[in-house]
């Protein structure tokens, strides 16, 4: 076979490019095929190509159209970087035998991932193939931006009480939240025998510790944008007297259903100065941020107990904790609730086929071994300042490829299905009772409706219904077409002046207005962007795609359990499976965690306290 083969290759002009592919790099070309082997489709094209020859009977141009096909079998997968990607991703996409996408010498759509740091358009997002990925999840960003995590925190907290939502200090966002911070300020100042809090200030959409203010008196407060104003944690877990705080690395391979995978490994990050509420103004001693303390006097030198530098890797946290006899088992399982807990809180998103999107979770550990989220992170920090940075994100970027779970069909970069139009997605779809299948692209939200026609000739019967449901919206289109004409189009400013202007309008009109709204009226692009008013709605996941997504398992067709470093944190029982499955059920999953954190020992969480009372003290 491999004879026939060479044959082939050289009477297209010289040797197969298969047979100098080395075994490493093989899993990016063939898929899941054993070394040594071939996939199916390339062995049955040769011995075409070589019965042919034997008979004689095949012309010379169905020899190389059939060595053709064999050739494009093997194509690599192809990866596409926008600007600022950091150099590791493409290193490593290299690595495994990728080919980078060229604009000038390749069509549009012949690329398997695109890789960017700022948000993709919707239209990206609507016109997805089956075998392209995209790194970002749309409106990912609702828990990114430090005031809308607090907005969403804080209405969980309503909603299902703030026992398990006390893993996040009290915000406030100001300046709108003014007058709250200085009742509770006042309050606090003047309680007897209370020691006095301090508070932290946040720019709401800075990150790397840019504009950070530590205060205890209110007169030192500051600030000439919108920030965020939340008590100061006071008693951190310090390690020779060194403040310290996590990284952890969280992939949500899909939001509807919620799938989540938690990374194994990440970095414990370092203030290179020791900690002293007596200097608030010092952030070598404050701030755990690599892009401020690479920058002290102290980064590179020996500090007892941390060494050089700013940063450890989880698995030697993890043995300095055992070396004192602290049971980590019990943390790391509060780690992974407020991880789960926190991305409820902004669940349901559109539903989107064929993205992910990978979280910078950072934990702050207080002297009680109590878990605080300070923030999450959009776009985590790919860049290498040290030999930590290397070991930790690269191999997180292998394991975030082989999560991606690339089949051998991916490399043909082609429809396989015909009469179906490139990136389209059969999803079900039902109202009143009443239910029927419908074409919709790849993102889908419960205000938009689209029609899509088949590339197909032959034109299936159309269900009452729908032709009904397509009238309506054509009706609606034509009139608003017709207003477009009467009326000038309006800037975003006399838009913003009128919202500005409009009267407040009771909930109960509020809800009769919005039900009279067709779905798919009025809709917009754009407006998916402005982010002020995100209010998940029961039915907004009300949408099944019905082709298996990339992350189920071939098996089972469930989320593959464990893929390298990365572990399936949810769901996390076959209850929980089955809350998220048509939409997510956030009471349901809700009462799951509960009994989660009802099995946990008290017992072992007090010989916990002990042993970390021992761990500070040293």
């Amino acid at each position: 076979m491999q004879r026939s083969g060479r044959r082939a290759g050289q009477a297209r002009g010289g040797p197969r490019r298969a047979q100098t592919v080395p075994s490493e790099r093989r899993t990016a070309w063939y898929g899941d095929a054993a070394a040594g082997e071939r996939p199916c489709a390339l062995r049955a094209a040769q011995r075409r190509a070589s019965a042919r020859v034997a008979g004689g009977g095949s012309s010379k141009m169905e020899m190389m159209a059939d060595d053709y096909d064999t050739r494009d079998i093997l194509r690599p997968l192809v990866f596409r970087l926008h600007e600022n990607v950091p150099a590791i991703v493409r290193e490593v996409l290299l690595e495994r035998g990728w080919t980078e996408f060229d604009k000038k010498e390749q069509d549009d759509a012949d690329w398997n991932l695109y890789w960017r740091n700022s948000p993709f358009r919707m239209t990206d997002h609507h016109s997805i193939k089956p075998w392209q990925r995209l790194n970002h999840y749309p409106e990912a960003v609702r828990i990114t931006r430090k005031d809308y995590l607090a907005r969403h925190l804080k209405r969980m907290k309503g909603a299902y009480g703030s026992a398990l939502y006390e893993f996040s200090p009290v915000a406030f966002i100001m300046p709108n939240d003014y007058v709250k911070f200085i009742a509770e300020y006042s309050k606090e100042r003047q309680s007897v025998g209370r020691r006095p809090s301090y508070w932290i200030c946040k720019p709401v959409d800075l990150s790397r510790g840019r504009g950070i203010l530590i205060f205890q008196d209110i007169k030192d407060l500051v600030y000439d944008c919108t920030v965020i104003v939340q008590k100061y944690i006071s008693n951190p877990l310090l390690i020779s007297g060194y403040k310290l705080d996590l990284r952890l690395y969280v992939c949500v391979t899909s939001f509807c259903p919620l799938t989540i995978y938690a990374y194994e490994e990440g970095l414990v990050r370092f203030a290179t100065e020791k900690f002293d509420l007596g200097s608030l103004d010092n952030i070598y001693a404050h701030l755990t941020n690599t892009s401020i303390n690479k920058y002290g006097a102290s980064y590179e030198k020996y500090k007892e107990g941390i060494g050089c530098g700013c940063k450890w890797t989880f698995s030697k946290f993890r043995s300095y904790l055992r070396i004192f006899g602290a049971d980590d088992t019990l943390l790391w399982q509060k780690i992974n609730n407020i991880v789960i807990l926190t991305l409820l809180a902004v669940t349901p998103l559109p539903v989107a086929s064929n993205c992910f999107e990978l979280f910078g979770f950072d934990i702050l550990i207080d002297d009680k071994f109590k878990p605080w989220l300070l923030e999450v992170n959009y776009n985590p920090a790919l860049c290498l300042d040290c030999s930590i940075d290397d070991t930790v994100k690269r191999k997180l970027l292998h394991d975030i490829v082989e999560l991606l779970n690339y089949k051998q069909i991916d490399t043909l970069r082609r429809n396989q299905v015909a009469g179906t139009k490139t990136g389209r997605r059969r999803v079900s779809w039902s109202t009143a009772g009443e239910s029927g299948t419908w074409e919709a692209p790849g993102l889908l939200t419960c205000r938009q409706v689209a029609k899509c026609t088949s590339a197909s000739s032959v034109q299936p019967s159309v269900h009452p219904l729908l032709q009904a449901t397509r009238r309506s919206i054509r009706k609606v289109a034509t009139l608003t077409k017709k207003t477009a004409r009467a009326h000038p189009r309006k800037t975003l400013t006399s838009q913003l002046r009128e919202r500005m202007n409009m009267p407040k309008i009771p909930s109960q009109a509020k809800a009769e207005a919005k039900n009279k709204q067709l779905p798919g009226a009025g809709h917009s692009p754009h407006k998916s962007t402005q982010l002020n008013h995100w209010l998940p709605t029961p039915d907004f996941c009300n949408y099944e795609l019905t082709t298996r997504p990339y992350f189920l398992s071939d098996k089972d067709q469930r989320p593959i359990p464990r893929v390298g470093d990365f572990v399936l944190i949810f769901p996390f029982n076959e209850a929980a499976l089955q809350a998220s499955r048509d939409g997510t059920d956030v009471k349901s999953i809700i009462k799951e965690i509960n009994k989660l954190v009802r099995k946990q020992l008290p017992s072992k969480q007090q010989n916990t306290k002990k042993r970390v009372g021992y761990l500070t003290s040293v």
